[in-house]
């Protein structure tokens, strides 16, 4: 077993939980800055406004805004072939609709680039991370409006513009498919919910997979603008994939994996993939008393503008089950009917460890849409401590890590076009889910703590040696 000669390891991060710098360099609001912090016990709070009680782990975050240079020496150190970021919308145009992009916050970018040129990292961008604009959310009602996929587009047009001979590799956006749940209302499509708890977010289906449309439209927009006029440019999509099992083999367990599996991580890919809805999405809008407005122009576009490569984050896998009997934990993402699998092992933050469901999930992936595949985000969010000398000891993160690229080399072996793997993540960063800096993925220890105090000191952990080793021999070292 072996990787391909040129295979892309390295890390990834997002610039809503690791940039930081939030009201600097000309930068406007984004969405993700008004997030409250929050915890595994308790949810996190979206605010219309800035409230001064209220901690916002984003304005901060771990400041790659001021220690990016330091950083990407670490990456450089580690051996890392590429670095998934993202940039932030409002950092170059800060309202999202402005007719002049922020020449301060282009220069930005260029100069990270730059960095990683100078090391031979080859950036992977994500053109929009959970970050839009706060002006389009709340004048515009974020992705709800049609007009929000012009903006998009000429922000597009202009970092590919300003980056062409930086960027190979670009992304249009992050875990599309977030959208299918109702915690996508905000976080992925910025629809305007006021007040309202993270979780919890007021929902109307209808508005929510009508912007989930808009994206898809403007996605493809912005695939063709670069098949046209940048043929250098490999474009992406990117899908949160978690595999569901049934929890038996009763038929109704079995069947219910398949429907859920199909619409929460396979309708987005096989939308920007296959450039058109598949059968099993018209069905899923009709049972729940909807219809998506596509207009002829749309579907001539979605099939103009299907992606090159397909990227996705694995963490885990979902066990479901149809029998009312069975007791549930909440988990399954589209309904209630997620399960404890007594096969797998769990985190403290109770996500599934299971390394195989990679292999599962690669293999489906590929026999789908025979593209190349990237792994964009893989990792284990765990709460650690600094030993006495000084050092962090992540056995548990080496294992998980070591124990998934297992699988992946399986997976290349089964015949599967695999091109690069970043772990999610390269530093410690704010999570997504919970706001927490508690719930640590980095490969390197940045000083900071829930509370929004801490040096931000750097401090290579235990892991960041391990992965360094397995990049430098690609892979051969796993076999010791």
């Amino acid at each position: 077993m072996s990787f391909p000669k040129g295979f892309l390891w390295g890390g990834a991060s997002a610039a809503n939980q690791y940039e930081g710098g939030y009201n600097e360099g000309g930068k406007g609001l984004a969405t993700a800055d008004l997030i409250s912090g929050g915890s595994h016990l308790t949810s996190r709070k979206i605010t219309k406004n800035v409230q001064g009680n209220l901690l916002y782990p984003s304005h901060e975050a771990t400041d790659f805004y001021h220690h990016y240079k330091e950083d990407i020496a670490l990456f450089a150190e580690a051996g890392f072939k590429a670095f998934r970021l993202s940039i932030n919308w409002s950092r170059i145009f800060p309202n999202g609709n402005d007719e002049q992009p922020n020449e301060e916050g282009l220069q930005f970018y260029d100069n990270v680039f730059d960095e990683c040129r100078k090391h031979d990292i080859e950036p992977v961008v994500t053109i929009a991370h959970f970050d839009v604009p706060a002006y389009l959310s709340q004048n515009f009602n974020g992705w709800g409006s049609r007009e929000v996929i012009d903006f998009y587009y000429r922000y597009a047009e202009t970092i590919f513009k300003r980056y062409e001979k930086k960027v190979k590799y670009w992304i249009t956006f992050n875990e599309i498919n977030t959208a299918t749940l109702t915690i996508g209302n905000f976080l992925a499509l910025g629809l305007n919910v006021g007040d309202s708890d993270f979780v919890k977010q007021p929902d109307d289906m209808k508005l929510r997979y009508q912007a989930l449309h808009h994206q898809f439209v403007a996605s493809a927009r912005v695939v063709k603008l670069a098949h046209d006029n940048y043929p250098q440019f490999e474009i992406g999509c990117m899908i949160s994939y978690m595999p569901r099992y049934p929890f038996t083999c009763h038929p109704n367990d079995v069947l219910l994996a398949k429907q859920e599996e199909n619409m929460h991580s396979k309708f987005c890919g096989d939308v920007q993939v296959q450039g058109k809805y598949p059968y099993y999405a018209h069905k899923y809008f009709k049972d729940n008393g909807f219809q998506v407005d596509i207009t002829e122009e749309d579907k001539d576009i979605l099939a103009q503008g299907k992606v090159d490569y397909y990227t996705f984050s694995y963490y885990l896998t979902l066990c479901v089950s149809a029998d009312d009997a069975v007791e549930k934990n909440g988990n399954s993402m589209i309904g209630g009917s997620g399960v404890n699998n007594p096969y797998l092992e769990q985190t403290e933050w109770n996500a599934m460890i299971d390394p195989v469901g990679l292999r599962i999930a690669l293999n489906d992936i590929y026999d789908r849409y025979e593209l190349p595949l990237m792994i964009v985000e893989n990792g284990i969010g765990v709460s650690e401590e600094i030993a006495d000398d000084g050092k962090i000891y992540d056995d548990y993160r080496v294992e998980y890590l070591k124990k998934h690229i297992v699988e992946m080399e399986k997976a290349i072996e089964d015949g599967v076009d695999l091109i690069g793997y970043t772990i999610w993540s390269a530093v410690d960063i704010v999570s997504a889910s919970t706001g927490e800096m508690k719930k640590r993925y980095g490969i390197v220890h940045v000083d900071k703590y829930d509370d929004g105090t801490g040096t931000l000191e750097r401090r290579k952990k235990e892991s960041f040696y391990w992965y360094k080793k397995v990049i430098e021999t690609n892979g051969e070292s796993l076999k010791d």
